[in-house]
């Protein structure tokens, strides 16, 4: 059948070539934000890797399958993308907010809507696979990623997310099997040294009572300007960053003094809309105009939950992802 249709789609039939590459579509996307961290950039570079393997079909040996095929295209796609990369980040050092716990390096990230998750097919990873899929699109495992150069990044997800072989990645980054085990030996160690001790298995399961209930009083006190009651549902080193500023809050102490500040500088309330991000709970968030019936989007949060409690907020101040997860840009 596969061959039929390849051959079809080598003579310009475009339906034999979606036939091909439809039931690739998604996981490919959420390998290239993986890689890049950016789920526009993601969609952007999905649409080119389309187009490359369009072109190429001629060149397509069949030697591998479609499918490596393609995340030949879409790796080297998104490392080229990386090396003309637009995102030029800078130490941001705001001076309105309180003093950090630390200072982090600044990465480059967007949240990624579990609407693009949902309806991936279940294609088993290959014998060398480490990671399980959906553990690696938790944010730990993106901002870990983000901070390896790009090669490594890469490698490491080829290697260690998909499972390919050795062989098989130094083919699709045409280099040597030997430059492709360097790689992976100096990413793993860089990024698991970055990876949170505690492990996603203490995460409540998704849509359970009990992370219904974590979220939906985390929801009730933000909307209340309750910051004791959102202090109370931290974890005791819980943390609060805000990609891709580098300020990083640490303890119930500095995130209730950041909260408060925040509180006191927007001067109105939020309102909130679940939605879900990396197969975390998240919210978009609204702010109320002065004076109107009007909620406009304001930023986007994502949630990381440890047993009863919340162990990270990840914020993102550019409301333009919203869209993206389904969520008007303003309420009324």
């Amino acid at each position: 059948m596969t061959e039929r249709t390849l051959a079809r789609a080598r003579s310009g039939d475009e339906d034999a070539f979606r036939e091909l590459t439809d039931p690739h579509r998604r996981e490919l996307q959420v390998h290239i934000y993986r890689i890049v961290g950016s789920a526009q950039d993601a969609e952007d570079l999905l649409q080119e890797t389309l187009l490359g393997a369009w072109r190429g079909l001629e060149q397509f040996e069949g030697r591998a399958s479609v499918r490596a095929w393609l995340y030949r295209i879409a790796t080297n796609r998104s490392l080229d993308a990386l090396r003309a990369s637009r995102h030029r980040l800078e130490d941001q050092r705001m001076t309105q907010m309180p003093e950090p716990t630390r200072w982090s390096e600044p990465v480059w990230l967007q949240p990624y809507p579990d609407l693009l998750i949902d309806g991936i097919p279940d294609e088993a990873p290959g014998p060398e696979a480490r990671y399980e899929t959906k553990e690696a699109i938790a944010l730990a495992f993106i901002v870990g990623l983000q901070h390896l150069p790009p090669q490594q990044r890469a490698v490491l997800v080829l290697r260690d997310v998909l499972g390919y072989r050795a062989g098989e990645v130094a083919e699709m980054l045409e280099t040597s099997e030997a430059s492709v085990n360097s790689l992976l030996r100096r990413a793993r160690a860089a990024f698991e040294s970055r990876l949170p001790a505690a492990g996603r298995e203490r995460a409540p399961l998704p849509n359970s009572k009990l992370e219904r209930d974590i979220v939906g009083r985390f929801a009730e006190t933000v909307e209340n300007g309750d910051i004791d009651g959102m202090v109370a549902l931290l974890t005791d080193d819980a943390c609060l960053t805000m990609p891709p500023l580098p300020h990083a809050y640490q303890g119930r102490n500095a995130i209730s003094a950041f909260l408060r500040g925040a509180e006191e500088r927007r001067g109105a309330p939020m309102r909130l809309v679940p939605t879900r991000a990396n197969t975390q709970p998240a919210f978009g968030c609204y702010l109320s105009a002065p004076e109107t019936d009007v909620a406009r989007a304001f930023s986007l949060f994502v949630l990381t939950i440890e047993g009863d409690h919340i162990s990270a907020i990840t914020w993102f101040a550019d409301s333009s992802v919203l869209p993206q997860f389904g969520l008007p840009r303003m309420l009324r």
